[in-house]
């Protein structure tokens, strides 16, 4: 996928921003403060419907404007087509359009571009709570089997919709025969649900040993392990809610199933999961992220747009030049920021599309 313009409006520090990347690679400079990485959010917004440090109404819109707006075009070469979308978002309600049309559900709206984001953060993917990882599964599986019958994202809303009905009847106090039409609904959605992500993680085996072998060598054979969200190989689901009901009615909402999935990884050289460092868990969620997106280029022909938040602050120029080199040699477009070029492009002879932000504004540097 390549970006062909960003345009946004509210957005933090711009009242109004446009920028016209290049294919290949895309380095946006300036200095602390002035809003490099919200150009990123923006993208990010477009693919999440959320940004990478948060909510929206946590101070994605700009102080005294009543939405944040998001316009990108791209172009899908394994499609052979351009597309365009657009998304307004004031941290309560957002409106979407795709291709001209209205978009009433926000998931498709999100599903259209793929974005794979790192960011100081993004060692959360490892280090966090299990909410990430979550999302991290649930991202493959919205564009692996997008438009496929039978696949993820109906599986998915079903649940959620299954799982807000029956919370609601357990914090009322609420059991009989309507809590029993809940857990079967629960366990019809949860199960295949639940298949599907394991199937997933079953098929990035392959990508993350391949991204770990180059990044981080030392750490040996890296093996994900998945974590269903109940005793999926003692009882089934149906059988997990009905045994955990009682415990459920106390605490007021379910305690088992699919929205309490996880996985981890282990690494040979590392024996009962000793803690990683931060450097360690910065690498892992990295190759996490790379496995993805090359999964995401072997299942539909072409790599999503990869953005690189503040890359020489979080890796030293080794590993800089080795990603980069890895994502230039695939024809991925790539964004990276920084208050200055990274050590790492310069060691591996890469000369970017530059552009620079500073009050305000994003003007492209000629001849960089």
């Amino acid at each position: 996928m390549q970006v062909t313009r960003l345009e946004a409006s509210g957005l933090r520090r711009f009242p109004q921003v446009s920028l016209i990347p290049e294919v290949g690679l895309n380095l946006i400079t300036g200095d602390n403060g002035a809003g490099k990485t919200s150009l990123l959010e923006a993208l990010h917004l477009m693919a999440y419907g959320r940004s990478f440090r948060g909510r929206v109404r946590d101070g994605l819109v700009r102080t005294g404007a009543e939405a944040v707006e998001v316009f990108v075009e791209w172009r899908e070469a394994s499609q052979g087509r351009h597309r365009r979308a657009g998304l307004r978002h004031s941290g309560q309600a957002w409106t979407g359009r795709l291709d001209g049309e209205n978009v009433a559900q926000l998931g498709d709206l999100c599903a259209a571009l793929a974005v794979v984001s790192f960011e100081p953060g993004s060692h959360a993917l490892v280090t966090g709570g299990g909410e990430p990882r979550r999302r991290f599964m649930d991202w493959g599986l919205f564009h692996v089997e997008q438009g496929r019958e039978g696949g993820f994202l109906p599986l998915w809303r079903r649940y959620a919709r299954a799982l807000k009905q029956r919370n609601s009847l357990l914090k009322a106090g609420i059991a009989g025969a309507q809590l029993d039409a809940w857990d079967h609904e629960l366990a019809e959605a949860g199960e295949p649900l639940t298949s599907h992500r394991q199937g997933y993680l079953d098929a990035l085996q392959g990508d993350l040993a391949d991204v770990v072998r180059e990044l981080a060598p030392s750490l040996g054979a890296a093996t994900l392990q998945f974590q269903p969200g109940w005793r999926r190989h003692e009882l089934s689901l149906a059988d997990a809610l009905l045994l955990s009901r009682d415990r459920d009615r106390a605490a007021g909402y379910t305690t088992v199933g699919p929205h309490r999935a996880d996985w981890r990884i282990d690494y040979s050289t590392l024996p009962q999961r000793e803690t990683l460092s931060r450097g360690q868990a910065k690498l892992t969620a990295l190759s996490c992220l790379l496995a993805q997106a090359q999964d995401f280029a072997r299942r539909r022909g072409e790599w999503p747009v990869m953005a690189l938040d503040d890359l020489a602050s979080e890796l030293d120029r080794h590993h800089q030049r080795r990603i980069l080199e890895r994502l230039l040699s695939s024809g991925a477009q790539v964004f990276i920021t920084g208050t200055e070029s990274p050590m790492g492009l310069a060691d591996a002879g890469i000369r970017p599309a530059l552009f620079h932000v500073e009050q305000g504004t994003v003007q492209p540097v000629p001849g960089a």
